[in-house]
């Protein structure tokens, strides 16, 4: 039944405040969330999406009980297909999206996947010639690890958002807001997803970065160059959403 889907996801972005705002979320009693953080169904390619298992995208939740469910994949406002394969799902869906400073996000990203051994070459290599990894990958032009870049395009992927849904059913928030209010930031969502107003959150960090010797800094050439590749994008962006970085 078009009643026990799930009714809100924060679709984006990586590296933008999306675990913390779930942590917070996560204590609140009227809502029901995804046993696990990120659920990625509607980034599985595995999945027949002509005949989608719906009935394993919900067996990652508890029984539906009349609250609110939701769950929290930053993968999908990027990787193309999901938002369609979302709309098709639920149209009525409420989207959330957490958008941090592009140039910001993308040394993030980077640190993450240099951490973790995926990346070994030097950030200022990686925004630069390392983006013609992209024409190696599959889907073409994507990639879930090396995407520093990329995924930092918010303009070109809110209006394909705004295509697919009104825009009374998103939301974009700013993760330094949910960093510095979060009683206010997660005032908004409930207030975007129908409830009550709920007791103030107070601050904490949560996905700290690991402390180790990364071999690079983010420098003013790389910051420049990241603020030239995003300059047309963040004025569309603006002019979509009214949100400015840098």
């Amino acid at each position: 039944m078009a009643e026990d889907r799930v009714a809100f996801i924060v679709a984006g972005v990586q590296k933008g405040g999306t675990t913390a705002l779930f942590d917070y979320l996560g204590e609140a009693p009227d809502l029901s969330l995804s046993r696990v953080k990120e659920v990625h169904f509607f980034d599985d390619e595995s999945q027949d999406w002509a005949r989608p298992d719906y009935a394993a995208y919900h067996a990652n939740f508890e029984p539906f009980d009349g609250r609110p469910r939701g769950e929290a994949t930053p993968i999908y406002l990027y990787w193309p297909g999901s938002l369609e394969r979302i709309a098709a799902y639920n149209p009525k869906v409420r989207l959330i999206v957490m958008l941090r400073d592009p140039v910001e996000r993308a040394w993030s990203h980077w640190k993450m996947e240099y951490a973790r051994g995926v990346e070994t070459k030097p950030f200022a290599w990686c925004v630069r010639e390392g983006r013609q990894r992209l024409f190696d990958v599959e889907p073409w032009g994507f990639s879930r690890e090396i995407s520093y870049v990329e995924r930092g395009f918010y303009g070109e992927q809110m209006a394909r958002l705004y295509g697919l849904f009104p825009r009374e059913q998103v939301l974009v928030l700013r993760s330094d807001d949910l960093r510095g209010d979060p009683g206010r930031t997660l005032g908004q969502v409930r207030a975007f997803l129908g409830l009550r107003p709920g007791i103030a959150s107070e601050a904490r960090d949560v996905h700290v970065g690991r402390e180790m010797d990364y071999g690079s800094d983010l420098t003013p050439a790389d910051v420049d160059f990241l603020r030239g590749i995003y300059a047309r994008d963040a004025a569309r962006l603006a002019d979509l959403t009214g949100v400015r970085f840098g």
